[in-house]
This record gives C-alpha cells, sequence and structure tokens, in this order.
C-alpha cells in the first residue's frame, strides 16, 4: 500500500522535536511521501531544508496563502515567490493559494489578484495548484471560470462543501482534498461522497491542524491518513487496499 498525504505542514514548529519519528511512524502504516505547502516566502526555505534532508519523500510547493496577502507587502511578496519559483524545479505545485473571508475580509481585491495571479504562473509552469476556499467558494468559481482551460489542474484542499459544489470543481479540472474533517460528527460530505467517483480524490491531513476522530484537539500527523482512509472504505464499500491503489494513481497524475 502506497499512501500520499498531499497536504502536510511538517516544516512547522509544532514537529521541530520530532519529524523524525513523525515520519518513520508514517512509514510504517504506508504513507511514504509528503507534500509540503508553503504559506508565504519565509516558509520556503524550511520546506526545501526538509526536502534536501528527505529526498523523494518530501517535496516542496510554493505560494502566497490568502491570509498571509497585504496590500502593503503584496507585491513584493509575490515577487519573492516568483524568483523563487523560476529559479528552481524544486516545486510540484503551487499553493496554497486562494481566497479565505473567513479570517481576511478586508483585503478581498488583493486576495483575487494573488490567486489569480499564481493560477497564471501555475498554468505557464505546467504546474498543479493547490487550492484554499474558506467562505468563498462563488468567488474562487469566478476566477477558475475565468481561468478555465486544458492546463489548468489542481487539488482543492480541505473540500468541505456541497455535492454541487464538488461537481463544478471537478469539471474545472479540480480534484478534492478530503482529510480528517471527513470523520467529524458534523460534517456532511460523508453523505454524498459515494456520488462522487475516486478518480477525483486524494488525501490529506493538512497536520498538524484539522485532526480527525478521535484525536481533534490534538496535534494531527500523516499516520492519521489511515483513519481517513478507513472512512472512505466505509463510505464506498470498497477495501482500504483498493482506495490506496485508486487514489495512488489519481496523485501519480497529477503532481508526479
Amino acid at each position: 500500500m502506497k499512501i500520499t498525504d498531499t497536504h502536510t505542514h511538517l516544516y512547522m514548529k509544532e514537529f521541530d522535536e520530532d519529524i523524525h519519528h513523525v515520519i518513520q511512524k508514517a512509514f510504517q502504516k504506508g504513507i511514504d511521501r509528503f507534500l509540503l505547502p508553503s504559506i508565504d516566502s519565509s516558509t520556503i526555505p524550511s520546506i526545501l531544508k526538509l526536502e534536501k534532508k528527505y529526498p523523494n519523500v518530501c517535496f516542496s510547493m510554493i505560494g502566497l496563502h490568502p491570509n498571509k496577502v497585504d496590500p502593503y507587502s503584496l507585491e513584493k511578496e509575490l515577487n519573492h515567490i516568483k524568483t523563487w519559483l523560476y529559479k528552481s524545479n524544486s516545486f510540484i505545485s503551487i499553493g496554497e493559494i486562494g481566497i479565505d473571508l473567513h479570517s481576511n475580509k478586508k483585503f478581498f481585491d488583493e486576495q483575487k489578484y494573488a490567486f489569480q495571479t499564481q493560477i497564471q504562473w501555475a498554468k505557464k509552469k505546467k504546474l498543479p495548484v493547490v487550492i484554499h476556499c474558506r467562505k468563498a467558494f462563488d468567488q474562487i468559481f469566478h476566477i477558475l471560470s475565468k481561468e478555465k482551460d486544458s492546463s489548468l489542474k489542481g487539488v482543492f484542499h480541505c473540500f468541505s462543501g456541497t455535492l454541487e459544489q464538488a461537481k463544478k470543481i471537478i469539471d474545472f479540472g479540480i480534484q478534492l482534498g478530503i482529510g480528517g474533517m471527513i470523520t467529524f460528527k458534523n460534517n456532511h460530505i460523508d453523505k454524498f461522497l459515494h456520488k462522487i467517483s475516486l478518480n477525483h480524490i486524494v488525501l490529506e491531513t493538512d497536520s498538524p491542524y484539522l485532526s480527525p476522530h478521535p484525536f481533534r484537539g490534538k496535534r494531527n500527523e500523516p499516520v492519521n491518513l489511515r483513519i481517513i482512509l478507513k472512512k472512505l472504505s466505509e463510505i464506498y464499500s470498497i477495501s482500504e487496499e483498493k482506495i490506496s491503489d485508486i487514489i495512488h494513481f489519481n496523485v501519480e497524475k497529477l503532481f508526479f
């Protein structure tokens, strides 16, 4: 069984003391690759350092998170990221990028600009995007509609929408990132996810955030992908091994 955590922040301080143990524990459960989304240019050196320490295990992404968008530093920050992007071939994706109207409403115009700009870079570099969306489905869809073509691909990180929204995302050529929220008692995705083909799904933890039940409130780790995989097996009535094979193919096709 080969499983990739397509969204984990292993470079954060929460893992400083035991990163090797965290990775080894995941290895023992079949999770053998970790894709690392950046937040802003300040996180890129830490991500690249981890990739160098664990080659062919950790893989770097690059991007400006919507919650880090600030009109006073936006152009400078985007220029930093663009410079990194074009001087290195290390990055397998641009992310996480998007729009967040829960935490950062006041810079909506700047968020839209940063999001669309980074999508355009991704298309030029033929890289997938990893999209952060919080309370902004319509706004995200509006920009994706402008940029939709055969080169647009990626993951809708931490999907928490409706069946109709899921179908719309897939129509844009974007995969659904499924994580720990699917195990929450108040989640609604498990009621309709079986109507979505597994060909449109990848797995993620967003660790150290969003730990699945029964570990809510504790530090999340890539090993917890096995809990998410078990939940998918229940939803689809398919073995964990079969699901992992399908999703492994999805990840290979999208990122590698």
